[in-house]
């Protein structure tokens, strides 16, 4: 197994981890720092072992981070929204 495939596990693993303790906050700073942690590991994965594993990774990571992905798509159709008017 790859070095960028151990990270991603790892990074699972701590995501589901802290998502098992209480937050009063909603776990959104915890949230912000996987992003900008699973981003670039993303991209380490799909350099390493190819663009299929890549997107089975971006699923993976879209499943644990299913709220802030959600809140992104509607920005998203808002601001296209937006434009089209």
């Amino acid at each position: 197994m790859s070095w960028s495939l151990i990270l991603a596990f790892c990074w699972v693993v701590a995501a589901n981890v802290i998502a098992m303790f209480p937050s009063k906050t909603g776990h959104w700073p915890v949230a912000y720092v996987l992003i900008a942690i699973g981003v670039p590991l993303l991209g380490f994965v799909t350099y390493q072992n190819g663009p299929w594993v890549g997107l089975i990774a971006l699923a993976a990571g879209a499943s644990i981070l299913r709220w802030p992905v959600r809140y992104f798509g509607r920005w998203i159709r808002r601001v296209v929204q937006r434009e089209a008017k």
